[in-house]
Formats: structure tokens, sequence, C-alpha cells
């Protein structure tokens, strides 16, 4: 079967060999606005894409205040049993500074404790899920930097799970952003962090209690829908946030900032003003062809293989700008196949150069014809053996 090609307005699609992801060369990451705001360092970041859309001070490495927590409340929510209640830690509780309320021999779940870390900026909640999850605020604390390696936050260090001063627990605006962005794939996390306030239960014995949230920008903005807000006497006043108009969701970070609100809205503003949104759904494949014959589960004979493009098939980019994008995989692929298996990806380029790409995973399982034949005469030599016996 030959390789077809479309090419229809703004997207092409193609399918031709499959290539690695493609990555942004410094010089690349850096084509941003830069701007000057009262914050030590400020970023506005594209959700979607990861593009930075403007900025300063971008990799300065800062204190970053109880916005910490966000790293805290992914990490809790990707665990098992989030409504399970447990006793907290007594020891775990007693720290200063912002609080949820927690008490000695109180009972509570890993998910009331996330939203006591998101909405109160509870360091009690924080220091309560790290022993949950760890055995120990050191151990989670270790957790929480091996998962900004695997992030790539190369200018990120903790040490506490609360965000309290320490001389060695810092970030960076960028780094700030991206944890952000990938915290928010998490439904979970975006319903918590977009709530003004939210009734959790615990106690001893649990009981029903009302969570105010700190982040004013959740009234103050009608697009916002969270994130975090963060003070120390070190850092001053953190914020990071998102808002989501039109189909484009940004997140804004500002350290150390007076008019964090102010400056978020402004941002916001500008830059939605900028962005529309193009959607390439229509390109997205459905299927990819097969080099074999290849068998579902059932044993239908199948010639091509259901696939998925994962993502938003929508993407902002600036009035004026040109994208294009294609799909990149091997002519002819060949089963078996398992489902979930990444099979290409779908390419976009930003005014012909390449700017991101999302993986096209296979939507069933698909097995050999060989491999199927091979079963089948397994299965006929075993009903002869089972004949023999009797």
């Amino acid at each position: 079967m030959k390789c077809r090609q479309l090419i229809l307005g703004l997207a092409a699609v193609v399918l031709g060999q499959c290539i690695a992801l493609p990555v942004f060369s410094a010089s690349e990451k850096e084509e941003y606005d830069h701007f000057e705001t009262d914050a030590k360092a400020c970023i506005v970041l594209d959700a979607q894409t990861g593009r930075i859309l403007g900025g300063h001070n971008i990799h300065d490495r800062l204190p970053m205040a109880s916005t910490t927590k966000i790293m805290g409340a992914m990490i809790a929510l990707e665990q098992p049993n989030l409504d399970d209640y447990f006793t907290v830690d007594p020891k775990a509780i007693r720290v200063e500074g912002s609080s949820m309320g927690l008490l000695e021999g109180d009972q509570v779940t890993l998910r009331s404790l996330v939203y006591g870390m998101m909405l109160p900026s509870g360091n009690d909640a924080a220091n309560a899920a790290a022993v949950r999850i760890s055995g120990s605020v050191e151990e989670f604390v270790e957790e929480m930097n091996q998962r900004a390696g695997e992030l790539g936050l190369c200018d990120t260090h903790f040490v506490t799970p609360s965000g309290l001063d320490a001389p060695e627990h810092y970030s960076t605006a960028y780094d700030m952003a991206v944890l952000t962005a990938k915290a928010m794939e998490n439904e979970a996390f975006c319903e918590i962090c977009s709530l003004s306030d939210a009734q959790v239960r615990f106690g001893n014995p649990p009981y029903n209690r009302w969570l105010k949230n700190y982040n004013k920008l959740l009234t103050r903005y009608p697009h916002c829908i969270g994130v975090k807000t963060g003070f120390t006497d070190n850092a001053y006043r953190c914020l990071v946030s998102a808002a989501e108009k039109g189909g484009t969701r940004l997140i804004c970070v500002t350290l150390n900032c007076a008019d964090d609100w102010g400056v978020h809205e402004v941002l916001y503003e500008k830059y939605f003003e900028e962005l529309k949104v193009k959607s390439f759904e229509k390109f997205f494949p459905k299927s990819l062809p097969l080099g074999n014959v290849g068998l579902s589960e059932g044993g239908s004979r199948l010639e091509q293989v259901e696939v998925t493009v994962q993502g938003s098939p929508n993407v902002s980019v600036r009035k004026g700008e040109k994208l294009t994008c294609e799909v990149l995989a091997q002519p002819l692929l060949l089963a078996p196949i398992e489902k979930g298996q990444v099979l290409g990806e779908m390419q976009y380029y930003l005014n012909g150069k390449p700017w991101f790409s999302k993986p096209i995973v296979a939507n069933e399982r698909v097995l050999s014809s060989e491999v199927h034949r091979k079963g089948l005469r397994l299965i006929d030599r075993m009903r002869e053996f089972i004949i023999q016996l009797f």
C-alpha cells in the first residue's frame, strides 16, 4: 500500500519514516517576548505546546514558597487508595505557617490532604501527606527531587514539601510553569486547584469542614482555573496561575512580585488577544496500514490498525504565523502490535521549523497471522493428545 500525502490549507498529513521526537534548540527556546514587571522573575507559557510566550529572568533560581506544593499535590494524587482514612503522624503536623487545621489523632484521606495543600496552603497537610506516602518528610523530598529530574526541571531543588524557606530550596519561573503544565494533565488536580472553597472531611472522628482558597485570582479574573499561591519572608509573594479562554490554556508564574494579581491579569489579556486556535482534528489519522496480515484478538483479518493521536487537536498560534503538521510513521507497520504501543508521531511545524510532536498510539491489539497459526497448531496438538488419553 502506497503512502498517502495530504496538503490542505495550513496542515499536511504524510505517512513517512518514523523519526525520534524533536526537541528545541537552546536558541529556539529563547525566542519569546522580553518584558519588565515588578516581579523578580516572570513567565507566560502555553500549556498545550510548552511554548514560552514571554517573560523575564525565567531561569533565575529563586525561592518559590508554597507553590512548592504543586509537586507534592501531583505526587499525592498519583497514589492508590486516595480515599482511605488514616491517622496523621503527630510529628509531621507540628509545623509553622499556614495550616488546614490538623490535630493529633485526626483521621484524614490523601485526597483531603491535597485539598488542604492547594486551598489554605496547609503546611501540616504537606507534611502529613509526605509521611503517609514515603514514610518520612526527608524521603518524600527525595522523591520530589527525583520527579523534578524526570521532568527536566534542571533549576529546581526541594528541601521541604511545604515550601518553607531553606537555603537550597529554589526553582525558576520556567521550571514552575513546566511542572504546572504536567500537573494539570491530572483531572483531579485541575478540579481541586480551581475551587474557591471546598468541603472536606477529617478529624477524630472525621466531620465536614470548609476550606477556603487563598488564590484570589479565581474570583478576580473570570478565565482563571487555578493554581497556587505562595508567601514567605524570603520568597515574598509568589503566584502560579492558569487561565483558559477560547480553547487556549496559558500558565503564568511570578516569583517575588508585589502586584501578582494585577500582573497576571494584564499578561493573560495580552496573550489571549494575540493567540488564535487552529484545529487539526480532521487531519489526525484514524488508522495506519499494516505490511503483513494482522488478526484481531477475535481472529478477524486486519489490513489496518486503528490509532489515536494523544492530546488535543487544537493548537494556539500567534496571528500571522504558519502552522503545518504531518504524520510520521513507517509506511507499513508489522504485526504483532500491542494496544497503546507508540506507532509514530504527529509532528507540528511553526513557520517551517519543527515545533513539537504528539505520539500516535494503537487503539487495539493486533496479532500476527503467523503467531495465530502457530497457536492453532499448538491447540490442534493438545486436542490430539487429549483424544489419545481417552
